[in-house]
């Protein structure tokens, strides 16, 4: 008699788990947000770096070259601070993997990094950003376009778009003439750097150019950015940061989409991702649809390859970040989304 009154009362238990788990996945969660400029009626093409494989990475000839000749809908870019406090566009803290740093420094074969903080923007302006770059036919168009000597050396690096700039250059460039164009930008700096570089983007975003303040997501790795956007620029939309993005995720295998309260614009997530040798598999519809139910749009990154382009386009994604911009457009084309 005990043993089966046991057994009634575990199946009640697993019954009103089962009704539970039923009913919050039913209930329509709180939207995130109300209006979101990054969910549209197509995939969003976006612009890696400017597309760094037809141009040189984070110059203004990239970004040029995405809007006008790619006709991207957002481009994407990194941000960190100089030592005279000017923010400007580079993927790492770092100036040597795309620059002439070493040689113009005469440091070549330093294990030393040179980091963009230990530098004025006056500086950085000597910089050729298109000095190690490699074209799809294996040339280095851009590698001796100036010489370390050159009198006129900024001059002809500026002339020639390939030289670092600030995202005070990049959005006055683009303001007039191309008002719905789309921004995702990540601050690279932590702590005290990452909030001084979040106040910049609020000042400009908000006063400076007040008609992007609804085009302009930010992203950051740091929780303590993340927290400070929020806290002292609610304004200005943020991405997910990665812990927000993993219990997003988290939430979702978990089928608790209920009791997450996200409160970012994007999700911007790779395909996949490895945890202790563990691949989990990202690219699901289901996440999507779920990210959806809150007004969140979904982007993924970094890709290059038209088999998983046309996967995320036929499973419903908002964007995709892509270092070729050049292909995906094509793929879009034949598919007629542009």
């Amino acid at each position: 008699m005990k043993k089966h009154r046991g057994l009634k009362i575990l199946g009640i238990v697993i019954a009103s788990l089962l009704v539970f788990f039923v009913v919050i996945n039913i209930i329509p969660p709180k939207k995130a947000v109300e209006n979101n400029p990054f969910i549209g009626d197509k995939v969003m093409l976006v612009a890696h770096r400017g597309g760094k494989t037809s141009n040189p990475e984070n110059t203004l000839k990239a970004f040029d070259a995405a809007v006008n000749e790619f006709e991207v809908d957002v481009l994407e870019m990194d941000l960190c601070l100089t030592k005279d406090g000017k923010l400007v566009i580079i993927h790492n803290l770092y100036l040597d993997d795309n620059s002439d740093i070493e040689e113009v420094t005469n440091t070549v074969g330093d294990e030393a990094r040179h980091y963009v903080n230990d530098y004025t923007y006056a500086e950085l302006l000597n910089l050729n950003l298109g000095y190690k770059f490699v074209a799809e036919d294996g040339s280095t168009p851009y590698k001796d376009i100036v010489t370390f000597t050159q009198s006129d050396r900024k001059e002809a690096l500026q002339a020639n778009h390939l030289n670092i700039i600030t995202i005070n250059e990049l959005l006055d460039h683009f303001y007039t003439s191309n008002p719905d164009l789309l921004y995702i930008v990540e601050i690279k700096n932590g702590d005290e750097l990452g909030c001084q570089a979040a106040d910049i983007l609020n000042e400009l975003l908000t006063v400076t150019y007040p008609n992007y303040v609804d085009n302009v997501v930010i992203g950051t790795f740091h929780p303590e950015i993340e927290a400070y956007l929020g806290s002292s620029c609610p304004k200005l939309m943020r991405g997910a940061s990665t812990s927000g993005a993993a219990g997003f995720l988290i939430s979702q295998l978990l089928k608790v989409n209920l009791f997450v309260n996200s409160d970012f614009y994007c999700l911007q997530i790779p395909t996949s991702y490895n945890i202790k040798g563990i691949k989990l598999n990202l690219l699901k519809t289901n996440y999507i649809k779920r990210a959806h139910q809150r007004n969140i749009a979904v982007q993924y990154w970094t890709i290059n390859d038209e088999e998983t382009m046309n996967t995320i386009i036929d499973y419903g994604a908002d964007a995709i970040m892509t270092d070729n911009p050049k292909l995906l457009k094509k793929v879009l084309e034949e598919r007629g989304l542009r």
